[in-house]
């Protein structure tokens, strides 16, 4: 008697046949790291606009990539990768595999004792909302893995749905001052992370050659309206920044025990 195949066992899920193909494995590899603009990807990827374009529009029709127009040229746009929902349409191919490879959720990383912490500075225009935010959200999720700090390329007052909606998460950041980036010149970084588009633009040279990624986040104190009418926009600014910096920081564990284990 001839077996029968399981459900569905001719076509492989949606997401391996996208991230399968190697020019758009290196686009979501490029993405996973920084927000780029097309230029930068084709020149990644050695590969002509036209080509890039189009695997860059199969990803955003799958729902795995969106742009944001630049801050610093209207005329540009980032690219950004949900790297949530990537996580949940790999989750699911593995359990069309098999029932048994359903994720479990393993115990979180910690650092060993005495072992040295990451050295992260977000950067940001005025350093009074998205940089604050990243670098109070830094210290209460990294388990003292990384210590974070912030500056802006044009200081302003902490705004105050900045300081309401750390609240909201148990952070106070309140008696928080804004710093110029000239004040960390002289620092080493391993990463340095610019939130705006237009602080990208006059990002400095900072010893060490840190990693640089770039997170094309809008400016929620530029949204219209009084500080009420606004806050939401805070709140949004405040859970992709949880987001993106608990991928960051599980990056930042994986690769220290790495080299860990190989020394």
């Amino acid at each position: 008697m001839a077996a029968t195949a399981a459900p569905g066992a001719d076509t492989p899920p949606p997401f391996l046949r996208l991230a399968g193909h190697p020019l758009r494995w290196r686009l979501l590899s490029e993405l996973a790291c920084s927000d780029r603009r097309v230029g930068e990807l084709c020149d990644l990827a050695g590969r002509p606009q036209s080509l890039v374009s189009y695997h860059l529009r199969q990803l955003r029709d799958a729902g795995l990539v969106s742009t944001r127009r630049s801050a610093a040229d209207g005329r540009d746009s980032y690219y950004v990768l949900d790297l949530p929902r990537c996580g949940q349409l790999l989750a699911s191919a593995g359990v069309a595999l098999h029932p048994a490879l359903a994720p479990t959720t393993p115990p979180p990383a910690r650092c060993k004792r005495g072992s040295t912490q990451a050295q992260l500075l977000f950067l940001c225009t005025g350093n009074s909302a998205r940089s604050q935010m990243a670098e109070a959200l830094c210290g209460k999720l990294s388990d003292g893995a990384v210590r974070a700090v912030s500056a802006g390329s044009r200081p302003k007052p902490l705004h105050p749905n900045a300081v309401r909606v750390m609240r909201d998460r148990g952070i106070d950041i309140s008696g928080r001052r804004s710093k110029h980036l000239s004040e960390f010149a002289g620092r080493r970084f391993d990463y340095v992370i610019s939130l705006c588009d237009r602080v990208r633009e006059v990002c400095p040279d900072f010893r060490g050659a840190p990693e640089l990624i770039h997170w094309s986040i809008p400016d929620p104190a530029r949204e219209p309206g009084r500080d009420e009418e606004t806050r939401p926009a805070f709140e949004r600014t405040a859970a992709e920044l949880e987001s993106r910096i608990g991928f960051l920081i599980g990056k930042i564990k994986a690769t220290r025990q790495e080299a860990t284990e190989r020394a």
